[in-house]
């Protein structure tokens, strides 16, 4: 503006306004007067006007129509050169602004004239522009006037006034909305409230637009009318119009200003009512039209599509849609629909041709189809808009390959192909001729036969049409053939670049953002926490948003792509296409991994695999996977059928390389060509550099990269890299040199994406594991059954991924080893022997790896890194075994030192070994087990030592090798020492330890559990130990069993000083007595066959051949052990809590040894009792110190207490310093004396049981019974004595009894015939057995603690004394064992399994003199008294006494006599001085009968007695009678009359002779006991006549001896006188005779002694008894033997007496 409103300017206009109108007024002097006038009063009033304002053009401009009014008029002349001059004149006006409005109208009246007139048409369209693009005056009807002029102008027949009318038509359009965004501009800053359009509002409604806009609003309004053919509003006067121009004019207005209809409702709504409508209802024909549809069909003809207008319209939707969307979602839904249905295939070429250029124009637009995306197909109930244009495009490729094109003769095609620049041969077969000729071939797709060439259309990312750019064509242009073809491949290209660069940079913004935001969150000021969790929560809304749009893109299009991908692949012939298809699928692979879409992704990996292998190649993982959706041949995407095509075999590729497939039955070869090859690189590439995304599909690439080697040749090398090499079997395989010079560079790549994989994140590294895994797994199926070459691809691969990520090892190595783990149980050597290479190699080089931090402080990885070692234990195979062994014994050597926790993993191994693996592995472990004790005990940790004990011990419990078991045993020995002699530091290094687990265990809050837990560490590792060698010790080798338990107990005793107190218990319970219980029970069940040899040529001892004996040898040895360890260590044990109970465990073993049916368990079971049973009850100062154990230290050293444990380490272990150990730490320990009692009644309660079980007679008796043994019983019996020592206070009568039971027992088991040789004494001595003497030795030791114990227990005397009694009876009857039977010794035979019984005699004379001996102590006892024990004596002596002669032996009865004299020597006194009480009248019968018995015996003397013996004999039974006669009758009145009575029978029975027949003649004078009999009857008149009767109980006993001598006299005559009678001449026995010569002899000194005594004392009926005798005595004289008859003489002589002469009877009768 400046340069028209400055002073010089103004200046100029004036005066080239003044010359202008001269200029007219002269043109105008002759033709025009008023013309002239008029410009001549117009120089005035310009004058005028310059002169009178300053502001000369503001004046100018109000005056304007006056000044303008002359050009006006010289217009209206008509004449061409005034008309131009005025139009020049009016321009320059216009162009200084300095016209208004009211003159604008004029002016544009005037040119409408012109117009009409068809005048100066070029120069009125110059004066419009200027008019209209100068200022703003036109407003309204008179901008519409103008505008229509232009208008008209355009369809003059003049073609350069149409075009120029065009321009100025375009240019005035764009004019009139320029106005209105200036407007808008101006009024921006105003904020007016807006007025809202109503929807159903009249279109015409536009009262509330500014000026400028209402101008433009009319206009547009305007030109949608005219396109569709309707009589316009606003531009009144238009005459024709064509649809082509007005399309053209909307589109540009579209283009041009989109802000105006997205800023201003009214235009929206336009947009919406008007021109959507309108393109729509264009469209129809195009839509309705079937190419090849015979018009007779439809009734009405169809209307052909027309292509200018329908190219037209294409583009005129391309805009609507590129700038409209927003606003017109719906119909650009609809116009979408069309584009896609236009590529049918029976739409003409050409509008298929424009409709894939329109929709090239939106793929290059991601973010357009973004929002088609977030528009349709994320809505319900939408067309799937997107996903419908990618599906046909792929079916638009898909029908060019199938349905040639029509319509096009081959020349126009030719024609068109040559407007493109290139030249096409014949297409059938120009693919194969070219590889023959080497001519260099057009790049091209072939399919099945169609042959479609590749034209370069366009730069990539650019829409560049070639067909939406001819405006100018009216007829449809030819095609050239691959056009749209390649057009279409374009698209794809450019939409999978568009979407994939759109999604990653958004994706990367977002993850950077994150980073960011997570940052700032992280940082440490609290107030801005708050602001930081919105937006970061902000942000993640919008994140969540955008990955939904961005799956659902790739969710819409991937199937189509791939469709159309997969194909062009196939059908792809040239090496870039093929490239840049590949480069498209591994792009959207790569995407769809990014986002997590698992199936698409890979689909695109599958699509690629399959490319890079042979045709139809079966390779199960392409078909079973997720891909399998995409195999099924076709499948609907929304109602639309997309076909998959699978690859044809015929393409025309050169082949490059021939192999074996890799399958269980390989069947040919297979042949790979370029294309393969160039696949398998961008499988490489894709592995390489998107190995994060890949995820499940690894296994996808890696089994197809797998196939690919395995056909290519390469084979594994160390350290897991691929090398070419070729199997020994099957055909080799044949590369060409294009692939031989590949190969290296293949190998290459492929270790480089293993070693890449060190870069990977920890998820996609994971997957790469488990791809690798699974992959191994199929070549472990593979190889299954045959030992043909297995695949290793995937065991070297893991390797090498197990190597390159040593830094993160961690997160792999669980999946990494689990899987070689399984290879390395694989059948197939090959296979397995590279699973356990791998192993030991990644565990040897991530141990030797430097780690950061270092293994030494990184505790866990080591652990980690050794514990597959440990795994491999649980595989069978030796070879594995052995590698594993091997591994272990490097690591050893290498890195023993610095194992430090790795240790119980490397142990474990050596541990794990089992029995049934062969010797070479035992060895081999032992050996690595020898190394470490002898080499590393002192660097691993204490905690270790453990281990180290189980592990030696389990090789102990092998019994491949008896050596390797003993041998163990000494290195359980070894350890023991070093724990000995390093005491002190594992102590301390063990409490540590167990204190940092136990505040571990407190933190989790559970209880730390160990083995033997509440004892300390180091105590525990004792008790391990202890615990091993016991179940050692029951091992079923008795060589091993001796060893260990020599050892275990050598231990205890050793070292066993260094446990602390309370963990002898523990010893106690779960060592000792566990051992006990285990080999108690083996002994029971053991075997007792026989065992032949053991083996070899060993000979078995007899007593150690069954299993039963060896068991017994076991038994004897553990239970002496425990026993030893109690009695040596009862000074600890006591203390225990629970030692009654642990005494009593102890004492049920020793007892159930005892009473085990093995004489040489229960013998020595009854070793260890006495053992234990001499123990000293509580220490005291004066005992003896033991010998110290074996460890030879000269001084005892005291350690001070360690780590704040009062424990000092003694290294002996003498009772001076237990004492002082005690004193130092614990006050000295009394024994509870309550507590030892019960202790010693327990041990009475065992040896009661022991006693009574086994001395229990067995019910049935055959071969096999067993019966103890003689020293087991002697042994059993001699510890009674020491055992009553310590419970004589509380023995009581039930205890004697118990005890005389057992006594009894034991003293009747007989003894098998075997033994008897060394045990009985010939019968003939009279010797007591061993055990007879400990069975008196019992009774004695308690007699004499009832002598000298208190009154209460003298009780026990008479229980005593029936014992005795019993085991006498034993000379006379031998005691039953059962139902035994037994032989005489004299019978037995030696070598037979009979038992014989023992000669009793000699024991029951001991017990009978015991009897006596103790009967003199205590006959005057109460208790003695009360029980009638003088009674029960007699009763026992009556036995042998009236046995005599038939008592076994002849000694007893003798002694029996004596006895018995002795006994009522002492006992009749008391007898008699307590005859009152009645408590001996059950005495005296039995006295009397034994009396009988024995004088009167009714056994026969043996015929060899001699007659001196006989004489001793009768000089016993005199003693008998004498003893009668002195302690007896002259008592008796203290005596009950019957026993008087039953002697004076006996008496009188003994003083006459009796007879005994079996004496000879010579003898009869002796054996006719004389002096016996002269002694009774002695002692019968003795007691007749006792001149002094004090008391009538005596004259009675004198009365009762005579008459039962006169009534025996009588009847030994009469007897007399009958045998004389009878027997005539014959002599009577000498007996005889002689018995009545003593009768005469006893008559007459009866008659003299009844003379002498004093007549009162004579009872009358004693004398008639003796009158009465006297016929008798007269009938005698007859006999005929003299020395009856001198004795008959002396027998009367004494009757003279009697002779009186008979008094009379009155005498009588009165006396």
């Amino acid at each position: 503006m400046s340069g028209t409103s400055s002073p010089e300017a103004v200046k100029k206009l004036l005066e080239n306004m003044q010359s202008d109108l001269r200029a007219l007024s002269l043109e105008c002097k002759k033709k025009f007067p008023p013309v002239k006038e008029a410009a001549e009063s117009g120089i005035i009033k310009v004058k005028t006007i310059a002169a009178r304002n300053t502001e000369i053009l503001a004046a100018l401009k109000e005056n304007s129509s006056e000044v303008v009014q002359p050009f006006l008029m010289g217009c209206g002349t008509k004449e061409p050169k005034i008309t131009q001059l005025c139009l020049a004149a009016i321009q320059r006006l216009m162009s200084h602004e300095v016209v208004s409005e009211t003159a604008a109208g004029n002016i544009i009246n005037m040119l409408w004239q012109l117009m009409e007139n068809s005048l100066e048409e070029l120069k009125l369209l110059q004066t419009v522009l200027v008019l209209l693009t100068t200022n703003t005056v036109v407003h309204d009807e008179a901008l519409s006037k103008a505008i229509v002029l232009c208008f008209r102008l355009h369809f003059t027949k003049d073609n350069i006034t149409n075009n120029t009318a065009a321009a100025t038509v375009r240019q005035v359009v764009t004019v009139v909305f320029e106005r209105m965004v200036a407007e808008d501009e101006r009024h921006r800053d105003i904020i007016e409230q807006p007025v809202l359009v109503q929807g159903n509002s009249n279109r015409r409604s536009v009262s509330t637009l500014k000026p400028c806009a209402k101008d433009a609003y009319m206009l547009f309004q305007d030109l949608c009318q005219l396109v569709n053919a309707d009589a316009p509003y606003w531009l009144v006067g238009m005459t024709e119009m064509t649809r082509t121009f007005g399309l053209e004019l909307l589109e540009s207005v579209l283009n041009d200003f989109p802000q105006v209809f997205l800023q201003h409702q009214e235009f929206s709504f336009l947009l919406k009512e008007r021109v959507c409508p309108l393109v729509i209802k264009l469209f129809s024909p195009n839509i309705k039209f079937r190419q090849g549809s015979s018009t007779s069909s439809s009734p009405a003809p169809v209307e052909k599509p027309y292509f200018p207008i329908c190219m037209r319209l294409l583009r005129v939707v391309s805009v609507l849609i590129k700038q409209f969307y927003s606003l017109l979602v719906t119909e650009c839904e609809i116009f979408l629909s069309l584009l896609v249905k236009f590529l049918d295939a029976d739409k003409p070429q050409w509008l298929r041709a424009v409709a894939v250029e329109s929709i090239h124009r939106f793929c290059v637009q991601p973010q357009l189809l973004r929002s088609f995306c977030q528009s349709y197909d994320m809505k319900q109930h939408s067309t799937k808009v997107f996903r419908d244009i990618v599906n046909a495009l792929g079916s638009f490729i898909q029908s060019l390959f199938l349905v040639p094109p029509t319509g096009t003769p081959a020349t126009s095609n030719q024609a068109g192909n040559n407007n493109l620049g290139g030249s096409v041969s014949a297409p059938a077969n120009s693919g194969m001729v070219g590889i023959g000729g080497g001519v260099t071939l057009l790049p091209a797709f072939e399919y099945r036969g169609t042959w479609i060439p590749i034209l370069t259309i366009t730069v990539q990312g650019s829409a560049k049409a070639t067909y939406l750019e001819m405006l100018d064509k009216v007829e449809p242009p030819t095609i050239p053939e691959g056009y749209a073809m390649s057009v279409a491949f374009h698209c794809l290209l450019d939409l999978v670049r568009g979407i994939t660069s759109m999604i990653e940079g958004e994706l990367g913004e977002v993850e950077t953002e994150c980073q960011t935001t997570t940052e700032e969150a992280s940082s440490p000021t609290q107030s801005t926490e708050q602001q930081d969790l919105q937006s970061t929560s902000d942000q993640m809304d919008k994140e969540i948003v955008s990955r939904a749009v961005w799956e659902e893109m790739v969710n819409a299009c991937w199937c189509g792509l791939l469709a159309a991908l997969s194909l062009l692949l196939d059908a792809s012939t040239d090496e870039a296409a093929t490239e840049n298809i590949l480069k498209a699928e591994l792009t959207m692979a790569a995407l769809c991994g990014r986002l997590g879409l698992v199936t698409s992704r890979d689909a695109f990996i599958t699509a690629i695999c399959k490319g890079s292998l042979p045709p139809h190649y079966a390779l199960t993982v392409l078909n079973t996977t997720t891909a399998a959706t995409l195999s099924n041949k076709s499948y609907s995407v929304q109602g639309q059928s997309v076909m998959m095509i699978s690859p044809s075999s015929e393409s025309h590729q050169q082949v490059v390389a021939v192999g074996q497939p890799l399958a269980v039955q390989p069947q040919g070869t297979v042949m790979l060509t370029s294309k393969n090859i160039q696949c398998m690189r961008t499988l490489l590439n894709l592995a390489h550099c998107h190995g994060a995304v890949l995820g499940t599909s690894w296994q996808l690439v890696l089994a197809t990269l797998q196939h690919l080697v395995w056909i290519l040749g390469l084979k594994p090398s160390s350290g897991g890299a691929l090398k070419p090499g070729r199997a020994v079997e099957g055909p080799s395989t044949v590369l060409t040199t294009a692939v031989m010079t590949d190969l290296p560079v293949i190998s290459n790549i492929l270790s480089r994406l293993f070693e890449s994989s060190q870069y990977l994140d920890d998820v996609s590294l994971h997957h790469l594991i488990n791809a690798l895994c699974s992959l191994s797994l199929e070549a472990m199926d593979m190889a299954y059954g045959n030992n043909k070459e297995p695949s290793l691809f995937a065991v070297a691969k893991l390797l090498e991924t197990g190597l390159v990520n040593m830094h993160r090892i961690e997160i792999l190595w669980r999946p990494l080893t689990g899987h070689l783990l399984e290879v390395c149980q694989h059948p197939n050597s090959r296979m397995r022997e590279w699973g356990a290479e791998a192993l030991t190699s990644l565990i040897k080089a991530g141990l030797t790896f430097n780690h950061d931090p270092p293994l030494s402080q990184n505790q866990r990885l080591q652990l980690l890194l050794l514990n597959p070692l440990k795994e491999m234990s649980n595989i069978n195979h030796p070879d594995i075994r052995l590698k594993q062994l091997e591994c272990v014994l490097q690591i050893l050597q290498s890195q023993g030192d610095s194992l430090g926790p790795g240790w119980p993993l490397v142990l474990g191994v050596m541990g794990a070994i089992r029995n049934d693996q062969g010797e070479s592995l035992i060895r081999t472990a032992f050996q690595c087990l020898q190394l470490v004790v002898t080499d590393f005990l002192p660097t691993m940790p204490c905690t270790c030592l453990q281990i180290v004990v189980d592990v030696a011990g389990s090789f102990g419990l092998h019994n491949q090798e008896l050596n390797i078991s003993l041998t163990s045993i000494g290195l359980l020995w070894n350890i023991s020492d070093y724990f000995f002699q390093r005491g002190e530091t594992i102590e301390k290094e063990l409490n540590k330890e167990e204190a940092a687990q136990q505040k571990q265990a407190e933190e989790k809050g559970v209880v730390l559990n160990r083995p033997f837990h509440p004892a300390p560490p180091f105590d525990c590792l004792w008790l391990c130990l202890y615990a091993k060698l016991g179940e050692l010790c029951v091992d079923p080798r008795p060589a091993v069993r001796k060893s260990a338990g020599q050892t275990l107990f050598s231990t205890i005793g050793a070292h066993g000083t260094l446990l602390q107190h309370s963990t002898w218990h523990t010893v106690i319970w779960k060592v000792l007595f566990h051992l006990l219980d285990r080999v108690r029970e083996s002994s029971t069940t053991a075997d007792k066959e026989k065992i032949e040899s053991g083996g070899g040529n060993i000979l078995i001892h007899h007593s150690r051949d069954t299993a039963e004996k060896q068991w017994a040898e076991t038994w004897v040895l553990t239970l002496a052990g425990v026993a030893r360890i109690f009695n040596t260590r009862r000074y600890l044990l006591q203390p225990l809590g629970d030692f009654s109970r642990a005494w009593d465990v102890l004492l049920d073993h020793i007892q159930s040894a005892a009473l085990s049916k093995n004489n040489e368990v229960s013998l020595a079971a009854l070793k260890s009792f006495q053992e234990i049973l001499q123990i000293v009850s509580p220490v005291r100062d004066s005992d003896k110190p033991e010998t110290p154990p074996v460890v030879n230290v000269p001084v005892p050293v005291l350690i001070g207490p360690i780590s704040g444990m009062s424990r000092p380490f003694v290294r002996t272990d003498s009772i001076g310093e237990r004492l002082g150990r005690y004193s130092s730490s614990e006050p000295p320990i009394v024994t509870d004396e309550l507590e030892d009692l019960n202790l010693w009644w327990a041990a009475w309660n065992t040896w009661y049981r022991i006693g009574s079980e086994s001395t229990k007679p067995p019910i049935t008796f055959d071969k096999l019974t067993f019966i103890p043994s003689q020293p087991f019983l002697t042994a059993l019996i001699q510890i009674f004595p020491a055992l009553y020592q310590h419970i004589k206070t509380g023995f009581n009568m039930d205890d004697l009894q118990k005890l005389g039971v057992i006594l009894h027992s034991a003293i009747s088991v007989p003894i098998s015939s075997d033994a008897s040789p060394f045990i009985l004494p010939s019968y003939t001595e009279a010797v007591l057995t061993s055990l007879q003497e400990a069975v008196l030795t019992a009774l004695d030791v308690l007699q004499k603690a009832i002598c000298v114990g208190p009154e209460n227990m003298q009780i026990m005397y008479p229980a005593i004394f029936d014992q005795l009694l019993a085991f006498v009876e034993f000379s006379c009857k031998p005691p039953q064992y059962g139902q035994l039977e037994t032989k005489h010794i004299a019978n037995a035979k030696y070598n037979q399994a009979e038992w014989v019984a023992l000669n009793y005699v000699p024991f029951a004379e001991r017990s009978l003199e015991v009897v006596v001996d103790l009967y003199q102590k205590t006959a005057c006892h109460k208790a003695v008294v009360n029980e009638k024990v003088l009674q029960n004596i007699i009763k026992t002596l009556r036995v042998p006494l009236s046995l005599k002669y038939s008592c076994p032996s002849e000694s007893t009865w003798k002694l029996a006599v004596s006895s018995l004299l002795r006994v009522l020597s002492i006992g009749l006194p008391v007898a008699r001085q307590h005859a009152s009480s009645g408590k001996f009248d059950s005495m005296w019968p039995e006295l009397a009968n034994t009396f009988e018995d024995f004088l009167f015996t009714k056994s026969i003397p043996p015929d060899n007695l001699s007659i001196q013996e006989f004489q001793r004999n009768e000089n016993i039974d005199v003693e008998v009678v004498q003893l009668i006669s002195n302690e007896i009758l002259p008592y008796a009145n203290f005596i009950p009359k019957e026993f008087v009575g039953q002697i004076m029978t006996m008496l009188n029975k003994g003083s006459i002779h009796s007879q005994s027949s079996s004496f000879t003649e010579a003898e009869i004078d002796i054996r006719l006991r004389e002096e016996f009999s002269k002694m009774c009857f002695e002692t019968l008149l003795q007691f007749s006549f006792s001149n002094k009767v004090t008391t009538p109980q005596e004259g009675y006993i004198s009365r009762m001896a005579l008459s039962v001598l006169l009534k025996r006299s009588q009847d030994v005559l009469h007897r007399y006188i009958e045998d004389e009678r009878l027997s005539g001449k014959c002599p009577l026995p000498r007996q005889q005779v002689t018995e009545i010569i003593f009768v005469l002899k006893a008559v007459s000194t009866l008659i003299d002694s009844l003379k002498k005594t004093q007549p009162e004392n004579v009872d009358g009926n004693t004398w008639a008894q003796v009158i009465a005798l006297y016929p008798t005595l007269v009938e005698c004289i007859t006999c005929s033997s003299s020395e009856v008859c001198s004795a008959l003489k002396e027998a009367l002589v004494p009757f003279k007496d009697f002779m009186q002469p008979p008094a009379s009877r009155v005498q009588n009768g009165e006396s």
